[in-house]
């Protein structure tokens, strides 16, 4: 059995460790997640819809070359099998101290394994992440001692960076683009790079998110009401 915050020997994802980046992922337990959508999807979708966010958004990640691992931290049974099942490492939310805690936690679990690594903080509601855009990102990011990337609103951030050696020092949560400027990090430029940035709380985010093209896991669940798709003619 590993200790509290230890990574197990093989985090790579389906393609194989490829990038240098370590990114965390932080997840609250999938009955109080998203609670805003609740008054669109219903109290059964809303925390089914919660994992299948956080599913697409590791996977997607783990496909980006620029990716070495994945760090999920959270203490919700069922979204640690699933997302292990991905190729992500998973550890329990050991600081229980909100988001931020939870954040500082999992860089240091990911670089107690790999102390080298730079490390990227990355919301779990990005169903549309495309691995082409998040390597664009972390390129950017790459080049100053910590970055980060806002939301689409403009008022959140998606992504916090830190290069090898640099505290992430994460301010996530509401107005947290201010705050992560004033604490020295460079901001990201935004074009091209709109399925990092779409993260989903509310109704309005999720029809967006659908727009842009969502990951299999939240299109399996037609979280709208949308369709079936038509079969493919034979």
């Amino acid at each position: 059995m590993r200790k509290d915050g230890e990574l197990p020997a093989n985090t790579a994802g389906p393609a194989g460790p490829t990038g240098p980046w370590s990114l965390v992922v932080p997840l609250k337990p999938l009955p109080l997640a998203k609670s805003r959508l609740a008054g669109t999807v219903g109290p059964v979708l809303r925390p089914r819809l919660a994992l299948a966010f956080a599913q697409d958004t590791v996977a997607a990640a783990l496909s980006c070359p620029a990716v070495r691992d994945v760090v999920v931290v959270t203490d919700d049974p069922l979204a640690a099998g699933a997302l292990s099942a991905l190729g992500a490492a998973v550890v329990p939310d050991a600081p229980a101290a909100g988001l931020n805690a939870a954040l500082a936690y999992g860089a240091d679990a990911a670089r107690a394994r790999r102390p080298g690594a730079p490390v990227a903080a990355l919301n779990a509601d990005l169903p549309a992440l495309r691995p082409a855009e998040l390597y664009r990102v972390l390129g950017m990011a790459g080049q100053f001692p910590r970055a980060f990337l806002a939301d689409a609103a403009e008022i959140g951030t998606t992504l916090l960076s830190a290069a090898p050696g640099m505290e992430l020092r994460p301010a996530f949560g509401g107005a947290s683009r201010l705050r992560h400027l004033s604490s020295g990090a460079v901001e990201i430029p935004p074009d091209g790079v709109a399925s990092v940035r779409r993260d989903v709380d509310t109704g309005a985010d999720l029809r967006a998110a659908l727009e842009l093209g969502v990951g299999p896991h939240t299109a399996e669940l037609r979280p709208l009401g949308e369709p079936e798709p038509e079969p493919e003619p034979a």
